[in-house]
């Protein structure tokens, strides 16, 4: 319904429609207000109040406007209006299911991986996406993020030189006031060890008005800057998306995608595949395809993890290698992201390799004769990091990487 004549729904000039504050300001907050615009029963009203005193509703109009509400699965409406299946509750739901908590040295940064952080700036969102990992957090009032706060996570950062890459998220980073976004990613900038900063977004998605000439243009200085959206469907791609997307793209920012795998949603290998498709011609790498974390409320979103391996299935030599996404399971506890992959690998020796296509094929790959295993006696890659963590500049190897170390005596984890 996007290019419909948006006076039609709300009394508004198209000046005020693509003004990304003005869609704030007039955002769905309220059942009634959805029934002002669209035509829902008392039923559906009531069922949506109810809901929404679980988690709030907040929806921009643009995204709104691309509701079909005849459609009783739309994928748009499924993703930002409240419904009755939020009530219920599974027993392995949680609050904090990623332990994001638990792994923040300091408040608003979570430490998990050795060389990156991600560092909380907001808790602001455009809209209330009904399947958030974070609703202990996005509009809720006891939860701001300030600068101090902020500055806190950067110091602890500038006291870990082994942090190379930092992802900004929220809420949304992209509706933090631009001068305080500019000082977090020029202070970030500023650490020798940094080498990376991402933002992860969902503004081109439900807000891509916000991706105006002055963001673009404040930020572009910090190049490169990465930036990961939350495209979740087809339908999300409007021609108004791939306008802010290809301002993005045009002025160097490279662009990702972060897909949550939700049930009626996306859970078809067509749709994925159709999603995938709109990504890459619209300059964005699908980076990952998420399972969908154990949060409260949001048990009718979840799939079986087979589910999601059908999907990339289909994707693997079905189409190009970098329209596949990485399909993980973002482990409960705070275990991390782990990746999921059919089944290539048949069977292997020391000389061969039996493995599967993706049409089926059984083949053999033979491996090389190697006499030896070890290193060349002139590389010192090994020494000159031992000697980085020594000085605080590296990290020892951890996990199953320790375990495939020659220095190692462990034989367990």
């Amino acid at each position: 319904m996007e290019d419909v004549d948006v006076s039609d729904l709300w009394d508004c000039s198209q000046e005020e429609w693509d003004d990304w504050r003005w869609q704030l300001a007039n955002s769905i907050t309220t059942a009634g207000e959805l029934k002002e615009k669209f035509n829902i029963s008392d039923q559906q009203v009531k069922q949506i109040e109810e809901a929404r005193e679980i988690f709030p509703m907040s929806i921009t109009p643009y995204y709104a406007s691309l509701i079909d509400f005849d459609q009783e699965l739309c994928p748009i409406r499924l993703q930002a209006v409240p419904q009755k299946a939020e009530l219920e509750q599974s027993k392995y739901e949680m609050d904090d299911p990623l332990h994001e908590e638990e792994d923040s040295p300091v408040s608003g940064l979570t430490h998990r991986y050795p060389d990156r952080v991600l560092l909380m700036v907001t808790n602001k969102c455009s809209m209330f996406c009904r399947h958030c990992t974070r609703k202990r957090k996005v509009g809720d009032g006891e939860s701001r993020v300030d600068l101090e706060q902020i500055k806190k996570g950067i110091e602890y950062i500038k006291d870990n030189p082994q942090i190379r890459d930092v992802l900004l998220s929220g809420g949304d980073p992209l509706l933090l006031d631009l001068d305080i976004l500019e000082e977090v990613i020029s202070e970030l900038k500023d650490i020798p060890h940094v080498e990376i900063v991402r933002l992860g977004s969902r503004v081109p998605v439900v807000l891509p008005q916000r991706i105006n000439d002055e963001l673009v243009n404040r930020l572009k200085k910090y190049s490169p800057l990465w930036i990961n959206t939350h495209f979740n469907h087809k339908k999300e791609v409007t021609p108004r998306a791939k306008e802010a997307l290809n301002k993005l793209a045009d002025n160097g920012f490279p662009l990702g995608n972060q897909t949550v795998l939700l049930r009626n949603v996306n859970d078809c290998p067509l749709v994925m595949k159709e999603l995938m498709h709109e990504l890459v011609k619209n300059r964005i790498r699908p980076y990952y395809l998420y399972q969908c974390d154990l949060s409260r409320g949001i048990e009718h979103f979840r799939t079986s993890v087979s589910t999601g391996i059908e999907i990339i299935e289909s994707l693997i030599g079905h189409t190009s290698g970098f329209a596949v996404p990485r399909y993980v399971v973002d482990a409960p506890g705070g275990g991390g992201k782990i990746p999921i992959t059919p089944n290539y690998l048949v069977s292997n020796s020391r000389r061969k390799t039996v493995l599967r296509n993706y049409e089926g094929d059984i083949v053999v790959y033979t491996e090389p004769e190697i006499k030896e295993d070890n290193c060349p006696e002139e590389c010192n890659v090994c020494t000159e990091n031992k000697e980085k963590a020594a000085n605080g500049e590296a990290v020892e190897p951890s996990g199953v990487q320790k375990l495939l170390s020659e220095d190692t005596k462990e034989f367990s984890l």
